[in-house]
């Protein structure tokens, strides 16, 4: 048994020992067949990178040659302008070197005529000299004394003539100025001819026949008096066949409420509430007119870049008057004589016809403050940035502030005369209708008051105050302080009507 483990031990150990002695063997052969793998790669690889560095060095040596060539040329190139530049110097310098003699020349010639100029002057101050000295001898004076009698005469002869010659110049001046600014003015007259129309405070309003009046009284005056309440106009209906007469001194409330009338009668619905619509509608449309009336009247002018506002107002000039004389046209005319004079006097006539246009500006303000005219206005000028100029002209042409341009007297001037025109003005119009305004100033100063109209020529004034914030009992007071108040502080003819409406509304809507 043991002999048979031994022999099996060492069988083991046998094959194990030759199993190793393989394993050697294919391990070299292994290892020889990667080394000569190996080497294989190695040897393609150093072929490639010599392949590669050749390449490269004929690239290298291409670019090389290229840029040395390039060079070469450039080198060649800035030979051949180096040698044409000095080829160009060689020549100026030849040509300064001929210039040189040329010059060297002229300058002996030059000294030698000097010389005999020198000598020819000396001569003539000899014989000058000469002459003076046998003069002196002959006259018995100095040359220098000779000198100063002749100033002396020459100063006086001067003298008197320069004061002739100032005297006919300040009275030629005298007179041509005064010629000439009658010329300006007269010229200026005659090139604008502008129609002159007298405001009134009464518009006739047409009707087909007298029918109509009835349904514009309404049944117990209700539409007549809803009309008046509206539009702040006395309506007067009598017998003057096929017309009816609308009353206020305000132009803008006869427009809005002729053109009510008319669209009332047009559409034949005359109701309370319709009249109310209709009102509303004319006020947007007559507002909306005021406008292109303004922008019509700057472009027939050439008045441009004014701001909208301004614009507005022009337009709002067509509804009021300067004692009797529209506004509109007034100030149209004014802008016309001021361009015309402008041009005469070499001035700048847009700018004038501008200052022209916009100098009774103050008069048409939304709101009108306790100013003259003529300051409101170029307060408003200077808020919507007009020029220092145009403010100044229209500041001043009343005298109110000190005139600073030229364009100031011009409109001052231009003003005059459109207002100087026979019948272009009426003062009691004008008194007339500040005291209506007066009276519904007073009357709307109160608390609680929306609305005041003055009718029936200042004889009546109707007030229109809020329900919520007046009682019945404050109406009555209110109407008895309003005619005190009247009473104290304005003069008037006869006496005055005050009429306090107090009305309560309540409106819902059906949809």
């Amino acid at each position: 048994m043991t002999i048979a483990i031994i022999i099996g031990l060492i069988s083991f150990v046998a094959g194990s020992t030759l199993a190793y002695f393989i394993f050697l063997v294919v391990l070299r052969k292994r290892k020889e067949s990667i080394i000569k793998d190996a080497e294989n790669e190695a040897e393609v690889i150093k072929k490639e990178r010599i392949l590669q560095a050749k390449e490269k060095y004929l690239q290298l040596k291409t670019e090389h040659e290229r840029v040395a060539n390039e060079r070469n040329s450039k080198l060649s190139q800035a030979e051949n302008k180096i040698r044409q530049k000095e080829l160009s110097l060689n020549q100026k310098f030849e040509e300064i070197q001929r210039n040189k003699k040329e010059v060297d020349v002229i300058r002996e010639n030059l000294n030698l005529q000097i010389e005999v100029v020198e000598k020819q002057h000396d001569e003539l101050d000899r014989l000058h000299k000469q002459q003076v000295d046998q003069l002196e001898a002959m006259s018995g004076i100095t040359a220098e004394e000779a000198k100063t009698q002749l100033i002396e005469s020459l100063k006086a002869e001067a003298k008197t003539e320069a004061m002739s010659f100032i005297n006919e110049a300040v009275e030629e001046a005298k007179m041509t100025a005064n010629k000439e600014a009658k010329r300006i003015v007269v010229q200026s007259i005659q090139r604008v001819a502008t129609e002159v129309a007298v405001e009134n405070s009464v518009t006739v309003f047409h009707i087909e026949s007298d029918e109509i009046k009835g349904r514009i009284i309404g049944r117990e005056g209700r539409n007549i008096r809803a009309l008046e309440a509206a539009t702040g106009v006395e309506i007067i209906v009598d017998d003057t066949p096929e017309a009816i007469i609308l009353s206020a001194f305000d132009p803008v409330r006869r427009e809005i409420a002729r053109l009510s009338l008319h669209q009332l009668v047009t559409d034949g619905r005359i109701h309370p509430a319709r009249i109310e619509e209709v009102v509303a509608k004319v006020q947007k449309q007559v507002e909306e007119e005021v406008i292109e009336i303004g922008k019509r009247t700057t472009i027939d002018l050439g008045v441009h870049g004014l701001h909208p506002e301004l614009i507005r107002m022009i337009g709002k000039m067509k509804y009021r008057s300067s004692y009797g004389q529209n506004l509109l046209q007034h100030s149209r005319e004014v802008a016309n004589l001021c361009a015309i004079m402008a041009s005469e006097l070499g001035l700048n006539p847009k700018l004038a016809k501008r200052a022209g246009l916009l100098h009774d500006i103050g008069k048409v303000p939304d709101d009108e403050p306790e100013l003259p005219h003529a300051i409101l206005g170029m307060k408003l000028a200077e808020k919507f940035k007009e020029k220092p100029e145009v403010c100044n002209a229209i500041g001043s042409h009343h005298d109110e502030t000190e005139m600073t341009t030229l364009l100031a007297p011009i409109v001052q001037v231009c003003d005059a005369i459109s207002g100087a025109r026979p019948g272009a003005r009426r003062e009691v119009v004008e008194a007339y209708i500040k005291r209506l305004k007066d009276l519904e100033a007073l009357a709307l100063s109160h608390p609680g008051v929306t609305k005041t109209y003055a009718i029936q020529a200042g004889r009546e004034l109707r007030v229109i105050v809020g329900s919520e914030k007046v009682t019945d009992k404050d109406a009555e007071n209110l109407s008895t302080e309003i005619a005190r108040k009247i009473q104290s502080e304005m003069t008037y003819p006869g006496q005055v009507k005050i009429t306090v409406i107090r009305e309560t509304r309540a409106i819902s809507y059906a949809k």
